[in-house]
């Protein structure tokens, strides 16, 4: 095949990747940076799907953030690619601080008090959730009986506070994010297309003295 790797990565160098890419997440950021400034699109328009994106990172729609980012970047009318791109603000590094900003909120907004943790950890929860889906689909071919106890847990306790408390914050950082990239991605294209008109313009010159020759 023509875009097969010649090396094989066993799972445990994909997994290590993942959470920490070659040459660091510092390098990561700058290849998504590099990525924006050159988007074909007006800052303005980029601007609003990188909100979408940033946005997009406080929900609780894990394994959907690309989806849901394109989807929001499409109703405000951003740059679909942008959103995508923006999604990289969630990452190992961020997901701490975003989901106890979202979860803190959530439950301040609700008013349930504090976060708990009665019932176990967040992270329990997730597996739990995650064990009632799989048990009960396997319910469906056998005389199990479904028992949807952790997913309800899950989403009394985890998913719907996140999903309401992540939009105040989601909010603040995607505006905060939309109104620096507007001008350096203008000052980024502005410097980019005087650029471009010298090098045309050299060219030009060049190939006039070489008529004139």
């Amino acid at each position: 095949m023509v875009f097969k790797r010649r090396d094989r990565r066993s799972i445990l160098i994909t997994l290590r990747e993942a959470l920490w890419p070659r040459g660091g997440w510092t390098r990561a950021a700058r290849y998504v940076q590099h990525r924006l400034n050159r988007l074909p699109d007006p800052p303005e328009r980029i601007a609003r799907g990188i909100f979408a994106g940033v946005l997009t990172t406080f929900t609780p729609f894990y394994g959907l953030h690309f989806l849901t980012a394109g989807i929001i970047a499409w109703v405000m009318r951003g740059n679909i690619l942008a959103a995508l791109l923006s999604t990289f603000f969630g990452n190992p590094l961020t997901y701490v601080p975003i989901s106890v900003a979202s979860l803190q909120t959530g439950y301040w907004l609700l008013g349930l008090g504090e976060i708990r943790h009665a019932h176990g950890s967040i992270g329990y929860k997730f597996a739990k959730a995650g064990e009632d889906l799989w048990r009960n689909f396997m319910a469906i071919f056998t005389d199990a009986k479904a028992n949807w106890e952790g997913l309800h847990l899950f989403y009394d306790e985890v998913f719907f506070p996140w999903l309401v408390g992540g939009i105040l914050p989601g909010i603040i950082c995607g505006l905060i994010a939309y109104y620096l990239s507007v001008p350096l991605i203008r000052a980024y294209q502005n410097r980019r297309k005087g650029a471009l008109k010298a090098k045309l313009a050299s060219l030009k010159k060049k190939k006039k003295q070489a008529d004139d020759g």
